[in-house]
């Protein structure tokens, strides 16, 4: 088996590997470092967790450490350009590690910070520039930073460059590098806006391409659990208080969805916290710090920000909202698989998400186990082991009242269920006790006093046909705080909740 003392690397990276414990290289630094020594243009295929930074960050190392040259200002002769904050301090980080012993200069700069200690760095010349699209652009435009000596050029995260737009920075910032440079090029997935991209600036390029999609989902033990969107917030705050028991990632297709859970489970008594592109660079690095030091457990990530979270020890990733593209999904449930560690995946599904998780099983080329989520709330979950359920039976109460109107808040609305697809009750609308009917949105929502004393609500079946059709849910919750008494004019109808276009760009 190939060893890092057989790759031909400067002593002193062999020394700082040998001080972290590194002796074998992962199958893309085996596969990349000798041709990356030569010299080559390399096109990597590799997923986040395959160990591709020191795959790129030791032969830069290497070759700045054999030919040493005085800094110039504002000159970088390294860049290396990541989509996310995170990332970019984590690949930072990973070259002050592994090139502690050779005197280098490494720089990092990306948004969320000043501008101004970054520039004044960047005036002083560094060897390696690790920089975020935006944030660099900021320095070149206000001269703080120049390309023309760099002599060794990075694209990391290529498909989520593309994803969040920043194809058009990349462009921008491609013809100030001088054309004699080496070109380093990394995606997970390789859509064709990538490969046109990859091919105009590569030159003859040595393709690798490591750990297929499947490998990464067939090492995480997986689980589906199809249940109704309302009914999320519960299952998810059970799930942790019964099958988690360790460090948990929670993902949710939003930045405002992210904040949603963390303040529902904060009022189910659970301490987690959110990292997405709102959050200050100061909350983010807050909120990774407390998850790494187990102070807070349960960490609530966007796709985009999930990119940079690098943590030993997740035992759980769980999926509140299934991903719309189906390599997102490769990618989160790899963080409770790193390095060939084993894990645990659970992935909430609802009615709207099934097409969603035809697209994941197609990807992974596997049929996920999947159970239905229970009825009776308190059933202790019986995760990776429970059987389908097959019996038609009545949905659950409905939601919680609206904010407070003079005229009431909106209802609850009761579900039930018809054929294979759980029928809506009403939405809003007037109704006593908490009763809608599929057939047509209910009219008008009950008072907190009328609700909260009734307790339970009727969820009819829209289309009374196939299956329990008038089965009892559990209780519409109350309306608002200064509802009218029962019987009251029904308010408003509630417009639908957008759940946004179920496109493949994804979002934070």
């Amino acid at each position: 088996m190939t060893q890092f003392t057989d790759l031909g690397l400067n002593p002193l990276l062999l020394k700082a590997l040998e001080g972290e414990g590194y002796h074998t290289p992962t199958p893309i630094q085996a596969q990349s470092i000798p041709h990356l020594l030569k010299g080559h243009d390399l096109l990597g295929i590799a997923q986040t967790g395959t160990g591709k930074t020191a795959a790129f960050a030791l032969p830069i190392l290497h070759k700045l450490a054999a030919n040493k040259e005085p800094r110039r200002r504002h000159a970088c002769r390294a860049l290396v350009l990541s989509p996310t904050r995170e990332l970019a301090s984590q690949i930072a980080d990973s070259f002050r590690t592994y090139g502690r012993h050779l005197g280098l200069t490494i720089a990092v700069c990306f948004g969320g910070v000043g501008v101004r200690p970054q520039a004044m760095q960047l005036a002083q010349g560094v060897d390696v520039l690790v920089a975020t699209p935006g944030r660099l652009i900021d320095h070149l435009d206000g001269r703080a930073v120049n390309l023309g000596s760099v002599e060794v050029f990075v694209l990391d995260e290529a498909d989520q460059m593309l994803d969040m737009g920043f194809i058009h920075a990349i462009r921008r910032i491609l013809p100030g590098l001088p054309k004699s440079r080496q070109n380093l090029f990394f995606s997970a997935t390789m859509p064709k806006e990538i490969g046109a991209l990859a091919a105009e600036f590569l030159k003859d390029p040595v393709k690798v391409s490591v750990t297929p999609v499947a490998t990464t989902a067939e090492r995480v033990e997986q689980q589906v659990i199809f249940v109704e969107a309302a009914h999320k917030r519960n299952l998810l705050a059970r799930t942790l208080r019964e099958v988690v028991k360790g460090r948990t990632l929670v993902f949710a297709r939003t930045k405002h969805g992210a904040d949603r859970i963390v303040r529902h489970l904060e009022q189910d008594g659970v301490r987690s916290a959110a990292i997405h592109g709102n959050k200050s660079q100061g909350q983010r690095e807050k909120a990774l710090a407390e998850f790494r030091s187990g102070r807070t457990p349960i960490l609530v990530a966007t796709d985009i920000a999930a990119r940079g979270i690098d943590v030993d020890g997740v035992t759980h990733v769980i999926n509140f909202d299934l991903p719309n593209v189906p390599e997102s999904y490769v990618h989160r449930i790899g963080r409770t698989a790193r390095a060939g560690a084993e894990g645990s995946a659970i992935s909430f599904c609802d009615a709207d998400e099934r097409a969603y998780l035809r697209d994941i099983e197609k990807l992974t080329r596997q049929k996920i186990p999947a159970t239905d989520g229970r009825a009776d709330q308190s059933t202790p979950l019986e995760l990776f082991s429970a059987k389908p359920q097959t019996k038609r039976q009545g949905g659950n109460g409905g939601n919680a009242g609206g904010r407070a109107r003079p005229q009431g808040g909106f209802g609850g609305a009761g579900r039930g269920s018809h054929g294979s697809h759980p029928s809506r009750g009403g939405d809003y609308g007037h109704s006593r006790d908490g009763q809608g009917d599929g057939r047509s949105p209910a009219a008008a929502g009950a008072s907190q006093q009328h609700a909260s004393s009734q307790g339970r609500g009727q969820g009819h079946g829209g289309n009374a046909g196939r299956g329990s059709g008038h089965a009892s849910g559990f209780g519409g919750r109350p309306g608002g705080r200064d509802g009218a008494p029962a019987g009251a004019p029904a308010g408003r109808p509630r417009r639908p909740r957008y759940k946004g276009p179920a496109s493949r760009s994804a979002q934070s």
